[in-house]
């Protein structure tokens, strides 16, 4: 069975819709369009399937609703748009899921809620209980408090974050194109659409390129990145136009649309996903190529010894990130001392760690089960 063929049976949908499509490249919230995906989501729900709405739009409804023709930089300024603007995305979406007798939930996220290991099993606590009582959660990231460090950038990071943390089925990413495509069909005529390939693959990220609309915040490139983040969830990721008729329905049905990005791995355990959702490292650690071998290949704790460089300033149980010598990484966890105490006992064995700071906390740097590897 191919993994198109899992679709139909699929109970647990994340759906993202971007602000291209919700408002009409700025043109002030599309109300016919968001009719028919609440009319369409209200489908799904009778074929047994739980929803999840990632919606944007805010920022871009505030800027229509207070006559502004740009996006500002200043980070008030979008705070601004995004308060004003979530009034009428919310109350676009309660009204219409109203008139299918389904009731809704605002639910405004940051990455430091994210990040909080407290805060992020509420959260979790909270959406599945939404789910369970067949409550369908509108979900935007907190652009009001929000601030350049606890950004998560985009809604497709976003998206991919909440699939992670209600182990979602399929990840429906809604976007004004039809899909993935080898090359930039604007300007390629002879681009093709990618209809089925591996969740981060790294030869799809070049394919993706980095294009965004003025808008918004992502472009495809963030999207194949979102299909790698939900894959550690065990999520597929379907990428599509939200402008195909009756296209989640259709979905549901199983005929084959968009692109299909599936994962090639097993699912993360929860700490795991948790670990590798963090958006922000406290410090770096370089090791050496026993090491990089050690973590990648044999799950096993990192120890001092295989350290060679430490950068940044953090303290014991902060998230830092592991590379290799060409600057990758490719790993990361939490780290049982600070940068001081990892800078004084790198390249050393366990054995003299004690004789070396005068104490012993840890024998490890971090344990394998604090550590997730990219």
């Amino acid at each position: 069975m191919s993994y198109r063929d899992k679709i139909p049976a699929m109970r647990r949908w994340v759906i993202k819709i971007g602000s291209a499509l919700l408002t009409n490249d700025g043109q002030g919230l599309d109300l016919d369009a968001i009719r028919e995906w609440t009319m369409q989501m209200a489908q799904l729900k009778q074929r047994g399937v739980q929803v999840v709405l990632v919606s944007s739009g805010a920022v871009a409804e505030g800027l229509v609703r207070l006559g502004w023709n740009k996006r500002p930089h200043a980070i008030h300024e979008l705070q601004a748009a995004a308060a004003v603007g979530q009034m009428g995305l919310v109350q676009a979406y309660e009204s219409e899921f109203q008139q299918h007798d389904m009731h809704t939930a605002q639910v405004l996220l940051t990455h430091e809620d994210l990040s909080d290991r407290k805060r992020y099993l509420n959260a979790r606590s909270t959406l599945r209980t939404l789910l369970d009582l067949a409550v369908v959660p509108v979900v935007n990231e907190n652009d009001t408090v929000a601030t350049d460090e606890i950004r998560f950038g985009d809604n497709d990071t976003l998206a991919a974050l909440v699939a992670n943390l209600i182990e979602a089925d399929l990840l429906v990413i809604l976007t004004d194109q039809q899909g993935l495509y080898d090359a930039d069909p604007r300007t390629n005529p002879d681009a093709t659409l990618v209809r089925e390939g591996l969740a981060g693959d790294v030869a799809l990220e070049a394919m993706a390129g980095s294009s965004r609309g003025e808008f918004g915040q992502g472009g495809m490139l963030t999207k194949v990145q979102a299909a790698a983040r939900a894959a550690r969830s065990g999520t597929a990721t379907l990428i599509l136009s939200g402008r195909i008729d009756q296209v989640l329905t259709r979905l549901k049905s199983g005929e084959e649309l968009g692109s299909l990005l599936y994962p090639s791995t097993q699912p993360m355990s929860a700490r795991k996903q948790w670990l590798a959702s963090q958006l922000k490292v406290s410090g770096r650690l370089t090791l050496d190529d026993g090491a990089v071998k050690v973590l990648c290949q044999g799950g096993k704790s990192l120890l001092p010894i295989g350290v060679t460089a430490v950068s940044g300033e953090f303290s014991r149980g902060e998230l830092v990130a592991c590379l290799d010598n060409n600057g990758m990484e490719i790993a990361r966890g939490l780290i049982n001392y600070s940068s001081a105490e990892t800078d004084k006992i790198k390249g050393q064995s366990s054995q003299q760690i004690e004789t070396i700071l005068g104490y012993l906390d840890e024998s490890v740097l971090i344990h394998r089960d604090d550590l997730v590897v990219m």
